[in-house]
């Protein structure tokens, strides 16, 4: 027996290229560069002033005023992405068996900002002064929980936790679900890491970039890479059984999610791994889950971390998996226009290429100005026309996390 299939059916996008799934495609097409300096509180002084920030994200335009007080800022911007997901896919999870709906996502940093303000709270006013809210508002599970029950999906539910590969590991774990019997499930993942206590456990990692200026901070796989940007926000992407969607007459679908591996360096929890054996050894594997050669790969969207010695390692998998061919493959990671966003980058990622399958054209790697001349790669520098029909996805977390998936157009009856 064949293995049933996943397929995406709805988008919903809350990231700093935009609110919404339209306006973050122009946003990348064009260009924009929506890195700028921390606006949420005085960063000056702090090595890093620079993030991606969702601009006119409006909480009471997408969320009941009953549930914004008891969540945080992360769990606004994942419940509006999971609603936009929904409206794309014309899904109503209460016209089904409520156990057939999940939701797995990722997350890393959980509710930072209210975790924030309740401490301020408590040094100025003792243990009295923090609000009940606190005690689930912080947890790492608060988004994929509050999004259960204000959408009734009873079905499985998850977090992953895996820094930047967790986001696309949900949508490994949502595979295994709907080939157990779940009919759809939200996935992905949104962050909101830009408050100080946030900020400084980034900082410790070691990765950030010090440019003050948007310009020369985020750069992957720039001669000029220093360190990334952090940034909030994500996506959340509705996926269902092939057949389901078919049958209910889902008004699109995307892409079919056609491989998945995830690999682990085992290393220093904190140094870059020694070399890319493992990240090879994930892209291998998500090729040969989807049953694609190297040769069949239309576009490879990268993990793009902006430091050189993660951005180096990359180039080498790709060249170890691609051989010959790897100078040929058109590259990119629109993330450098926003900003890593922790496990909503993965997800933004996996939005943008399905968008990119969908109307034939690859955007630009983010605020590469001069690629490393001898990575020798094929970094697309301005949006280009292309037949897009396989991609692969690739991501990595802080401490050793290695993620690969491929999408392929969804061709009904295709074995």
């Amino acid at each position: 027996m064949h293995p049933k299939r996943m397929v995406f059916t709805g988008i919903g996008v809350v990231a700093p290229s935009g609110v919404g799934t339209e306006e973050h495609w122009r946003s990348t097409l064009a260009g924009e560069l929506r890195v700028s300096p921390i606006e949420g509180f005085d960063a000056s002084r702090y090595p890093t002033t620079l993030a991606g920030q969702v601009h006119g994200f409006v909480a009471e335009e997408h969320i009941d005023a009953r549930l914004i007080i008891q969540t945080d800022h992360w769990t606004q911007l994942g419940l509006a992405a999971a609603q936009l997901a929904l409206d794309d896919a014309k899904y109503d999870p209460s016209a089904y068996d409520p156990y057939s709906t999940g939701v797995l996502l990722a997350a890393n940093y959980g509710g930072s900002l209210f975790g924030q303000r309740e401490i301020v709270a408590m040094c100025h006013g003792g243990p009295s002064a923090v609000t009940a809210y606190q005690s689930i508002a912080w947890f790492y599970a608060a988004c994929a929980g509050q999004t259960s029950i204000l959408n009734g999906a009873k079905g499985p539910a998850s977090v992953v936790v895996g820094d930047h590969a967790g986001g696309l590991d949900s949508l490994g774990a949502a595979r295994r679900v709907i080939r157990r019997g779940t009919r759809a499930a939200l996935v992905g993942g949104t962050e909101a890491p830009v408050a100080p206590y946030a900020l400084v456990c980034q900082m410790m990692g070691g990765r950030l970039t010090e440019s003050r200026d948007p310009r020369t901070g985020y750069k992957p796989f720039d001669v000029e890479a220093n360190g990334y940007a952090p940034g909030e926000g994500g996506a959340l992407l509705m996926v269902e059984e092939a057949a389901a969607a078919a049958e209910r007459g889902a008004p699109q679908i995307y892409a079919e999610l056609a491989g998945y591996a995830a690999t682990h360096d085992g290393e220093h929890i904190s140094a870059p791994p020694a070399d890319c054996r493992q990240l090879a050894r994930a892209m291998r594997g998500a090729l040969a889950d989807a049953s694609v050669s190297p040769d069949d790969v239309d576009v490879i969207v990268a993990d793009g971390a902006g430091t050189p010695e993660l951005d180096a390692l990359e180039v080498r998998a790709i060249r170890e998996v691609f051989g010959d061919r790897a100078g040929s493959i058109p590259v990119t990671a629109p993330q450098g226009f926003v900003g890593r966003l922790c496990a909503g980058g993965p997800s933004l990622n996996v939005a943008t290429a399905l968008l990119a399958m969908r109307d034939g054209l690859i955007p630009a790697v983010g605020n590469l100005t001069r690629p490393v001349p001898c990575y020798g790669l094929d970094f697309v520098r301005e949006p280009r026309p292309a037949r897009v029909d396989v991609v692969l996805v690739t991501a990595r977390g802080y401490g050793g996390f290695n993620s690969s998936i491929v999408l392929k157009s969804y061709l009904e009856g295709e074995q």
